[in-house]
C-alpha cells in the first residue's frame, strides 16, 4: 500500500495545499494529512481549527487528517509511510526541502516527493494569508470555502 505523509502546520489551509493534495492522490492509496503541533509555536489558529477546515475541504474516502508532535519522520515511521509529500513554490522552497529530505531519507529510508505547485498558487504562502487576515483584507481567493477567520 502506498501511504503518503503530507505534513505541515496548515496555518491556514490554502489553495496552495489543496492542490498539492488533489495531485498527489492518484498516486497513493492513503494520504495522511499530518498537522503539526509544536508548544513553542504561535499559531493563528487552534490545532482543532487547522484540523476542521483541513477535514471539511478534503472529505475523501482516501485521506485521513491527524495531529502530531515531534519529529516529522518518527510519524512517518509510525504510520508506516511509503513517502513524504512536500510541495514546492520556488527555488528557495527547493533548497531547504532539499537538505531536509536527504536527512529523512538517510535516518529513517522514507522518500520524499516533491509536487511543485500550480504556477498560479505558487505566490501563496500561509504566512501571507495570516498577514492578510490579520489586517482585516479579503483572502477569499486564497484558501478553501471551509476557511474562516
Amino acid at each position: 500500500m502506498k501511504r503518503f505523509v503530507f505534513p505541515g502546520s496548515f496555518d491556514p489551509f490554502t489553495l496552495g495545499h489543496l492542490d498539492i493534495v488533489r495531485r498527489a492522490l492518484p498516486l497513493c492509496d492513503e494520504l495522511i494529512i499530518a498537522v503539526g503541533e509544536n508548544s513553542e509555536k504561535k499559531y493563528l489558529f487552534s490545532l482543532e481549527k487547522r484540523i476542521a477546515f483541513i477535514s471539511a475541504t478534503c472529505a475523501e474516502p482516501k485521506i485521513k487528517v491527524v495531529s502530531y508532535t515531534g519529529l516529522t519522520i518518527d510519524f512517518c515511521k509510525s504510520v508506516q509511510a511509503t513517502a513524504l509529500l512536500r510541495g514546492l513554490r520556488n527555488p528557495a522552497d527547493f533548497e531547504f526541502e532539499k537538505s531536509v529530505a536527504q536527512i529523512n531519507r538517510r535516518l529513517s529510508g522514507i522518500e520524499t516527493l516533491f509536487l511543485l505547485t500550480a504556477a498560479d498558487l505558487a505566490y501563496i504562502s500561509s504566512s501571507v494569508v495570516r498577514e492578510i487576515m490579520v489586517h482585516g483584507g479579503d483572502y477569499s481567493s486564497l484558501v478553501p470555502k471551509a476557511v474562516k477567520f
